[in-house]
């Protein structure tokens, strides 16, 4: 409805009419929010959130050329205000027993796979049965997919995504500075990180001077480091650090991404 202005010109009317009110403007109903439309804008959340986290990789991964990097459990205990002890050192720095030990025993394909050892994958699913794989796949590359982008816990989506960080790492990095990255945020018991820290908290001495023994106990503690004391290991340990020595000997021929 138009009504006549003081100089005759006419003007939206104030009253409201079918949803019109004001000067002309419209208020619609807000639309109700379905269940199609939480689902959708759930999804949109998600791609949102995995692009991020995509981003974030391949940032970091340049970055990491020339930026110290740090574990995901590291800024968890930061965060939670707990303390994480890591002396951050070049492989130059690390005793070559360490390197060695660390690849026979985790990897020993390590020179030759691209960050997934598709052989050992598929050995591993043939040999599961209903109870699932009684051994793990994981390559050294994997590892440090989980350390610096992923969660600690085992699941099937965390082993899923290791795969393609694994295959991008290994893409964007020399074999050395894997290695290198690996032993400077690998865990070594409770706040202990990297292979300086595990070298001194146990033995007293810097990475660089560790014996072969040594780094075959550093090595076998990997798998459970908050239960494994490589300063005092138990007989069990001291048997898989023997055994190890051994394989290290036989190992030595096929680590050559590992030398300068």
């Amino acid at each position: 409805m138009m009504s006549p202005n003081a100089e005759g010109a006419t003007a939206p009317s104030e009253e409201s009419d079918n949803g019109r009110t004001g000067r002309g403007w419209t208020l619609r109903p807000a639309r109700p929010l379905t269940a199609a439309r939480f689902f959708r804008r759930l999804v949109q959340v998600g791609l949102g959130l995995i692009l991020l986290w995509v981003g974030a990789v391949v940032w970091l991964g340049l970055s990491y050329w020339v930026v110290p990097p740090v574990s995901t459990l590291m800024l968890g205990r930061w965060l939670t205000l707990q303390s994480a002890e890591r002396t951050y050192v070049s492989l130059d720095e690390i005793s070559p027993h360490l390197p060695l030990a660390v690849m026979t025993s985790e990897d020993s394909r390590f020179c030759e796979h691209h960050g997934v050892d598709w052989e050992a994958i598929r050995e591993v699913v043939e040999e599961a049965d209903e109870d699932g794989p009684a051994r793990g796949a994981s390559t050294i590359p994997m590892q440090v997919a989980k350390n610096l982008f992923l969660w600690p816990s085992r699941s099937y989506v965390r082993k899923g995504l290791e795969i393609p960080v694994a295959l991008y790492l290994d893409l964007i990095w020399s074999k050395r500075q894997m290695m290198e990255i690996y032993l400077n945020v690998a865990e070594w018991g409770e706040g202990i990180f990297g292979a300086e820290a595990a070298a001194r908290k146990y033995f007293r001495k810097s990475a660089k001077n560790l014996t072969r023994r040594e780094a075959a106990l550093l090595a076998r503690a990997l798998p459970n480091p908050l239960r494994r004391n490589p300063a005092r290991p138990s007989s069990r340990l001291r048997a898989l650090a023997g055994q190890l020595q051994a394989r290290m000997v036989r190992a030595a021929p096929y680590s050559a991404c590992l030398k300068p």
